[in-house]
């Protein structure tokens, strides 16, 4: 059966050809695997080393031990406490004449009572524990063995399984696979030079070293290898992409003296820090390229990457061009269409178009009323208005551009890959230079794994008249630091400031009406919503003459808009709302931030929350709220917040803390980028070394030439999918 697979490499067989028809079923129902090479992807969780076997005799109380025993007796009873059922295994050493019995607890053991039968042997490790006078091993991970000589002597291999798919049954169908991983069946693709500087096994020998290894250090030695692969084709790719990119057409921008962009900058009333001087630079240097540019620029909340982003606006309108600004909201759309028009003050008059003396500015969004949009759409047509800012309404078909030069992308989390690339495609003939910008800062091995065909730039430094920000921790469950939250709130707006209070949800459910406030004896796993919350600070005396509004994304466009020029422009003294205000959102007299329950927002969003105040040179203070107790696990994210301001080392805290999950983020596609020995928390220096690698590899030039094997896997390596996502991305 083998032999007919010789005519395709056998990582690209069929599984039914290798494996028949009812184990290629078995295994495509329980991991969706169709081919031979997916199958060995299914790679080992972790091994269990013969050399750690312990004689149940001999067992130490609390540690984790393994043994070789066979299963003598099975039994099941229903717990009292809750609802499910123990299943208990008593075993015999097999390594010891004595038969030493050991009795074993599982939880709802619907697996273990499937696998291990009276007669089954089974390699058996996991934790000693006491219960009833004798040791036990709770909840054991364990590998079903045909003998006891199969634990004799390489290491036992323990997979991800499934109920029908279960350790025994992988590792005897891959057992069937490992005759055939030669030099012929998987040839190697990865440069020599590159396997001997890494000192990695070729790739039949890493498969074999990772499902069948000698030692256990020889499966990591092949772990590495199998990650480098995946960091490095990836980065290949990305490369070519920014070549691809690269070799497009687009129009130079170069700076023209005395019109726009010179008037700007002599007119600033405020310094530019060295940061966004030099990042300027280069913008400005890649705007002078016939290709196009696609520069990400990243920074601290208020670090000022719109003036950057403003003068390199400038410099395309001054060169003939267009720009768009496209925001992920339409608070933050007005936001920015506010500030720059401010910012660029009787240059927003628009002259003739050309001239240089001044240029229209235009607000598009969903909710536009007709005039306005009709105006709009005249103004970018005819090229009278020289900067667009919009929402996703830029996107329309009927948006039609004189000469798009310059796009803008504001917080480019927040947008799907077609909507970017939609808006690109309004360059028409001449691909227009891009600029994405974030207030999120990103970890370096996410920049080089998903952003590694960008250029980046940071400014880290934050501009003359940043107050710095205090952030403290607020046990809710202690009666006098509730009270003091409330009277501190109202200590702020006698001060003349402005305050945001920030709740995790809109409203509360029918069964939580009237719970406003919980105590640490009802209600305490209560989450407070800005309904709740708006009603309970209307309903104190303490509060009586103060100024209190609600925002939340249910309240229609305009709603919104009113409530937040009102807040702007010192209307409203607390502003009750969810995380809408989270990005963007730049009123200069509010100086302290509440975050109630803010266990339940993540590192980078009580980041970005909390640069919401102190951006008017006034000292900001951010509280989070909490219910929890001091020692809980989420408690500790707040730590984390209170103890830095520096947002590059709260990402990484971020990181760690949610994994990185499918960085590509075409999960849903079952696309085969999904990554999947390469992790970005513990590879990064492997990550930096298949970079550097790479770029080694490209000024070479003409590599598809000279390494025809790489080239011929790179081109197979992504998917369809995954390649119009690097594309576009």
């Amino acid at each position: 059966m083998m032999g007919e697979t010789k005519a395709v490499p056998l990582e690209q067989a069929e599984l039914s050809l290798v494996l028949g028809a009812k184990n290629a079923g078995a295994l495509e129902k329980a991991f969706g695997y169709t081919t031979v090479g997916q199958f060995l992807w299914h790679f080992p969780r972790r091994y269990v080393d013969v050399g750690e076997l312990t004689p149940i005799a001999e067992l130490p109380f609390d540690e984790h031990v393994t043994v070789v025993a066979q299963v003598t007796n099975v039994s099941q009873r229903q717990m009292h406490s809750r609802r499910g059922f123990i299943f208990e295994v008593t075993v015999s050493d097999e390594l010891d004449r004595n038969g030493q019995e050991l009795k074993m607890t599982f939880f709802n053991g619907y697996q273990a009572r499937q696998d291990l039968q009276v007669g089954t042997i089974a390699m058996f490790s996991g934790k000693v524990g006491w219960y009833q006078d004798h040791l036990q091993l709770s909840q054991p991970d364990y590998a079903i063995l045909d003998t006891v000589a199969e634990a004799d002597p390489r290491p036992i291999p323990i997979y991800p399984a499934s109920a029908k798919m279960p350790n025994k049954k992988i590792r005897d169908l891959l057992s069937l696979l490992i005759d055939e991983m030669t030099e012929e069946q998987l040839p190697e693709f990865l440069p020599e030079q590159l396997l001997a500087k890494h000192r990695y096994p070729r790739r039949a020998k890493a498969y074999l070293d990772r499902h069948h290894p000698r030692e256990i250090k020889h499966a990591y030695i092949a772990r590495q290898r199998f990650a480098f692969e995946e960091a490095f084709m990836l980065q290949l790719s990305l490369a070519e992409r920014n070549r691809a990119v690269g070799s497009q057409p687009a129009i130079a921008r170069k700076p023209v003296k005395g019109k726009l962009a010179e008037k700007f900058d002599s007119r600033l009333p405020f310094t530019l820090t060295d940061d966004q001087i030099e990042v300027g630079r280069e913008i400005s240097a890649d705007l002078l390229n016939a290709h196009p540019m696609h520069r990400l620029l990243q920074g601290e909340v208020g670090s000022g990457k719109t003036v950057v982003a403003l003068r390199a606006i400038l410099q395309v309108i001054d060169s003939g061009g267009q720009a768009a600004l496209l925001a992920p909201t339409e608070v933050l759309a007005a936001q920015h269409y506010s500030s720059i028009k401010k910012m660029l003050g009787d240059l927003a008059e628009p002259g003739l178009f050309g001239e240089g003396e001044g240029t229209g500015v235009a607000l598009l969004t969903g909710s536009a009323k007709t005039a306005q949009r009709r105006q709009a759409l005249l103004g970018i047509a005819s090229g009278e208005t020289g900067l667009i800012i919009g929402t996703h309404a830029l996107l329309g078909e009927h948006v039609r551009f004189a000469e798009l030069g310059l796009v803008v992308i504001d917080e480019q989390h927040r947008f799907g890959v077609e909507q970017r690339d939609a808006l690109r495609a309004k360059g028409e003939e001449n691909v227009p230079h891009t600029l994405v910008m974030t207030a999120t800062p990103i970890p370096r091995t996410v920049a080089m794994t998903v952003f590694g065909d960008l250029d980046t730039s940071t400014i880290k430094k934050l501009p003359a008249g940043r107050a710095p920000i205090s952030t403290h921790i607020v046990p809710m469950q202690l009666t006098g630091y509730r009270d003091r939250l409330f009277s501190r709130i109202r200590e702020e707006v006698a001060k003349g400031h402005q305050v945001y209070v920030v709740c995790p949800r809109i409203s509360e459910t029918a069964a939580e009406q009237g719970i406003l406030v919980a105590t640490a004896e009802d209600g305490a796993n209560q989450t407070m919503s800005v309904e709740a919350m708006f009603e309970l600070l209307s309903s104190m005396p303490s509060f009586d003459g103060v100024r209190l509004e609600a925002l939340h994304s249910q309240l229609d466009s305009q709603d919104k808009q009113e409530i937040m020029d009102e807040f702007a422009d010192g209307q409203i003294d607390v502003l009750v709302s969810t995380t809408v205000i989270e990005v963007g959102v730049d009123v200069h007299n509010a100086t302290l931030m509440v975050i109630m329950d803010a266990e339940r927002f993540g590192i980078s969003q009580l980041h970005q929350l909390r640069g919401r105040v102190g951006r008017g040179g006034l000292p900001g203070t951010c509280l989070l709220t909490t219910w929890l107790d001091a020692d809980h696990q989420s408690v500790n994210r707040l730590r984390t917040i209170e103890s830095t301001l520096d947002g590059f080392e709260l990402a990484e805290a971020d990181l760690a803390e949610r994994k990185e999950g499918n960085i590509l983020g075409v999960q849903q596609s079952g696309s085969r980028s999904t990554l999947r020995e390469l992790s970005i928390i513990k590879d990064r220096g492997l990550i930096e070394s298949a970079r550097d690698d790479v770029q080694e590899l490209m000024k070479q030039g003409a590599w598809a030439t000279k390494y025809p094997e790489l080239f011929a896997v790179a081109e197979s390596w992504i998917d369809q999918s995954t390649r119009e996502f690097l594309n576009k991305n």
